[in-house]
């Protein structure tokens, strides 16, 4: 077993699961690290959306007890049956642009320098939403919130959530960062609008998951459990770890503080791309 491969299945995995909730966006940060560890051939690539998978069960781990209250309350709690709806239709918006734009946006969007564009403007949307919602807070109007678990949002809510979580189509966006940041512009709390995201994110991201595997079901080659299965194990299981301490601490992190600080990570680091890019330091390829 090739160890260089497997360290760099490592460092893949880490990255998705550190990026895949947060509003920095996973495929952007994954697209980048990809190039610079020269791990994105067809192989890599099939690599990245496995991997996913793991990401996205560290969210039911943690939310294990929501989602097993939930699945047993359908069809006989009112509350279960909507919160279940909401995740349904909040999620068919962005799986219908992706069935139908999928192929135009990974061969035009799919790069560094597209990447780090997106990069930069997501971190000013995330720098207006927060001044909005500073503004928000400090005037003297009382807003009446009736909306203070995740379980409180109307079908009228997802939906919109839904369509703003359609901005991440664009490699680099962040899924994460157009629900929680699209939910907040909409008038969601920002511990709502998190959450929400969470949830939203495991049939996305699966259903996402799936088809891709789908479309690889006659390439033997990528998907060789002899050779690739130990690789596929290590990005995998490291993705899982450290999304699930990504998640628990995102949740203690949103009730105290505002997402300036991945603004400006994305912009800086926005910039850095395109600045050694330009300066010839590191060939991006195409």
């Amino acid at each position: 077993m090739d160890l260089v491969v497997l360290a760099k299945a490592l460092i893949m995995g880490i990255v998705e699961g550190l990026t895949e909730f947060l509003p920095i966006s996973s495929t952007g940060h994954l697209i980048l690290a990809g190039h610079l560890l020269q791990f994105n051939d067809e192989r890599g690539k099939a690599f990245e959306v496995i991997i996913q998978l793991g990401a996205i069960l560290a969210v039911c781990w943690e939310f294990r007890q929501k989602i097993v209250n939930v699945i047993s309350g359908l069809g006989r709690r009112p509350l279960s049956n909507r919160f279940a709806m909401n995740v349904i239709v909040a999620s068919i918006p962005a799986i219908t642009l992706a069935l139908i734009f999928g192929k135009f946006i990974k061969a035009h969007l799919f790069a560094p320098i597209p990447v780090a564009m997106a990069f930069i403007i997501g971190g000013f949307i995330i720098l207006w939403a927060e001044h909005l919602e500073k503004a928000k807070q400090s005037s003297r109007k009382v807003v009446l919130q009736s909306i203070e678990h995740v379980e409180d949002l109307s079908m009228k809510d997802a939906i919109k959530v839904g369509f703003a979580q359609c901005a991440a189509l664009i490699p680099g966006t962040s899924r994460s960062g157009a629900t929680i940041i699209g939910g907040m512009l909409l008038g969601l709390p920002r511990q709502v609008a998190t959450e929400f995201s969470f949830f939203l994110a495991i049939p996305v991201i699966a259903g996402a998951t799936v088809y891709e595997l789908y479309k690889l079901r006659h390439d033997t080659g990528l998907l060789d459990m002899a050779g690739f299965g130990p690789v596929l194990a290590v990005g995998f299981i490291s993705a899982f770890i450290s999304a699930f301490f990504c998640v628990k601490w995102l949740i203690g992190y949103v009730s105290h503080h505002n997402f300036k600080p991945f603004a400006w990570y994305r912009i800086a680091f926005g910039l850095l791309v395109i600045l050694t890019s330009s300066f010839g330091w590191i060939n991006w390829g195409a």
